[in-house]
């Protein structure tokens, strides 16, 4: 059983690996808007591939912008605390217990 535990908890480190890079790109985006970066970058392209489609579907639901700033990446940073302090937290707990 102690293999399967192992599992979980590698899982958990690894998606918990994934969010905190994630979160540091979604950081480089919201930086990003305020200096206006050469939209021909490939770095920046990617970035904005990365964050821009779930920062679009945020602030379709919910009214994100105030004045001039908008607080869609915010949110999506909030998530991606969420989703590593619940889901990735009890997946490693489910980890630990069944070792």
């Amino acid at each position: 059983m102690f293999v399967v535990g192992n599992l979980f908890s590698s899982v958990a480190y690894i998606l918990n690996l994934i969010l905190d890079l994630y979160f540091w790109v979604i950081f480089a985006r919201a930086v990003l808007s305020w200096v206006r970066p050469d939209p021909f970058n490939p770095i920046v392209r990617t970035i904005c591939r990365l964050v821009d489609p779930l920062t679009y579907r945020i602030s379709r639901i919910i009214p994100t912008r105030i004045g001039a700033i908008d607080l869609a990446p915010f949110i999506l940073m909030l998530i991606v605390v969420f989703i590593q302090r619940f889901l990735i937290a009890t997946i490693a707990d489910i980890g630990m217990r069944i070792r």
